[in-house]
């Protein structure tokens, strides 16, 4: 069981900056794929970004591309998520996800393991 905690969301203006922080309690995220999702109200959960296992791959959002950085920092045990030139359009709640699959999969069914979520609230 990987048990994973989301942090540093908060309210930013437009054009401002985040970086969300994944942390992992009782286990490394060495082996899994990690992914970062987000959910807006009445949409559905959509994938962010994500980073293979070795970190050798990245995928990202079309409109989060040139944007949003993810980054595995192994010695904290930790993903990142850095957000900047963020607009109202980014304002959803971020999830963090480990995957055990293959490469970086980009459906909410190939993550079997969720953090509870933080907000990011942009202010147009």
């Amino acid at each position: 069981q990987v048990q994973l905690v989301e942090s540093g969301g908060g309210l930013v203006q437009a054009g401002g900056s985040l970086t969300l922080s994944c942390a992992a309690s009782g286990r490394t995220l060495s082996p899994y794929t990690m992914g970062w999702f987000r959910q807006a109200p009445g949409k559905e959960r959509e994938f962010v970004g994500g980073i293979s296992r070795s970190s050798t791959s990245t995928s990202y959002l079309d409109s989060v591309k040139g944007r949003f950085t993810i980054s595995r920092d192994r010695a904290k045990n930790t993903v990142n998520l850095q957000m900047t030139s963020l607009t109202f359009e980014d304002t959803a709640v971020y999830y963090c996800a480990a995957s055990a699959g293959i490469g970086v999969p980009r459906s909410v069914a190939n993550y079997a393991y969720w953090g509870q979520g933080t907000q990011v609230t942009v202010s147009s």
